[in-house]
């Protein structure tokens, strides 16, 4: 007989988790693996082959995933043609976790770069289609100076023009 829960929010586990869909779950722990040196916490094996949950931890963050069940209504970024989610990691060298990230077979869709906000900053695709973050923190701003460093970037362009919107 089980016991009942000791806490509402099991230990090293935080109130927010990412839980995501990839068409090929098993592929992509390994990804994780090579690229955000992931340890695997949990696999729970479904039906013909597939993952029907998994967890792993990257840094002090744990991320579930299992494989897309589109008959369940279940389908990864892959399926729906891209995300409008972006999971965001922060590392103690962004330049050296970009490299990493491509060499287990990232897609850089943003170079690293200093931002306006204080971080260092880049972001890749992976081989499931999840968009990632990747970011080293640099300075402490105030609102007021962010603010201020984004001015001075002058027009941002196409960013929130409807017509400039990719096809």
């Amino acid at each position: 007989m089980a016991n009942p829960a000791s806490k509402p929010i099991p230990e090293g586990m935080h109130t927010l988790t990412p839980h995501i869909v990839c068409e090929g779950a098993a592929q992509a722990i390994d990804f994780y693996k090579k690229a955000f040196n992931a340890e695997e916490l949990a696999r729970l094996p479904g039906p013909n082959g597939k993952i029907m949950h998994a967890a792993i931890r990257i840094g002090d963050s744990v991320m579930m995933l299992m494989d897309d069940f589109p008959e369940w209504g279940s389908l990864g970024p892959k399926a729906l043609k891209g995300t409008p989610v972006t999971l965001h990691l922060y590392v103690n060298d962004v330049d050296a976790a970009m490299k990493q990230a491509v060499a287990a077979g990232a897609q850089v869709t943003m170079p690293v770069a200093d931002m306006f906000w204080g971080d260092r900053y880049g972001q890749v695709v992976d081989p499931c289609g999840h968009r990632w973050s990747i970011a080293t923190h640099k300075f402490d701003l105030t609102p007021a100076e962010v603010q201020e460093n984004m001015a001075k970037m002058g027009p941002m362009e196409g960013c929130g023009d409807q017509a400039k919107k990719p096809a």
